[in-house]
Parts: C-alpha cells; structure tokens; sequence
C-alpha cells in the first residue's frame, strides 16, 4: 500500500508517538521511512544585527546538535524495527513546507506527523504545523494525537 513514509519529528514526545506509527505501518507495508526535522529560520530584528549575528551563529550550532540528535533517535528506531531509514534535514523554511516539499520531492505517499496541542493565545500566534500541512499536501496526512 505505502512505499515511502515521510516521519517530521521535532523531539517531542507526541512526535515520537507519531513516529512509533509510522514505523510500524512502514514495517506492516514493506515500506522505507525518511525522517525529516526541520530547522525554522531564526527571526532577526534589523536594528540589533550585531547581536543577532551572534545569537545567529549560536542558534545554528544548537539547532543543528538538537536536530541530530532527533534524527539519530529516529534511525535508532528504524533499525530496531527493520525499516529502510533515510535522513534530510533542512533550514530556513517554516517546517510545513519543509514537510510538504519534502514529502512530494522525495515521492513520499504518506506523511505520519503528531497534533501538537497548542491551546488559546499560542494556537492563534503560531498556527498549527499539521494543519498547514494537511491543507498543502498532496499525499494523505495520518494524524497521531
């Protein structure tokens, strides 16, 4: 049924619990998994660019240290479920398109991603990265709650 399964993960655990799934179905299906995190771009104010060419800098190397860490945390799974594991790890897009671009460049036929729970005030500044995917995909979306 599905032949390549695209896995977001941000580290969370509902992102973990959404990634168990996605295994699992991948396992089931005979099916490989790519598993990406991506790293949103960092907002600057133009007015302090000194300073936030420093921080740039630090938010780089800590974004990239927790990003591996995801990734590996994912590819250790993958191997203790038998399943084809690719990696992609991107910057500087908002993680839904990273999401959807990746799924179509990578011909993926399912995206398994988690409902974060974003309640109230922050639901309506940040938006939902699953809902922004589920409207923009072209391949079917399993939610995980």
């Amino acid at each position: 049924m599905f032949k390549r399964i695209l896995l977001p993960t941000d580290g969370s655990e509902l992102s973990l619990k959404a990634i168990r799934l996605g295994l699992d179905l991948a396992k089931t299906c005979g099916a490989s998994v790519i598993a990406l995190h991506a790293v949103p771009p960092m907002q600057s104010l133009a007015y302090m660019a000194e300073l936030v060419a420093d921080i740039g800098f630090d938010y780089a190397k800590e974004a990239t240290r927790l990003a591996e860490r995801h990734l590996e945390e994912v590819r250790v799974m993958a191997e203790q479920a038998g399943v084809p594991f690719e990696r992609v790890l991107l910057f500087g897009s908002q993680p839904f398109q990273a999401i959807v671009q990746t799924a179509t460049d990578r011909q993926c036929d399912l995206v398994v991603m988690a409902a974060h729970s974003w309640e109230g005030l922050a639901r309506l500044l940040m938006g939902s990265e699953t809902h922004k995917v589920i409207l923009k995909s072209q391949v079917p979306v399993l939610v995980c709650h």
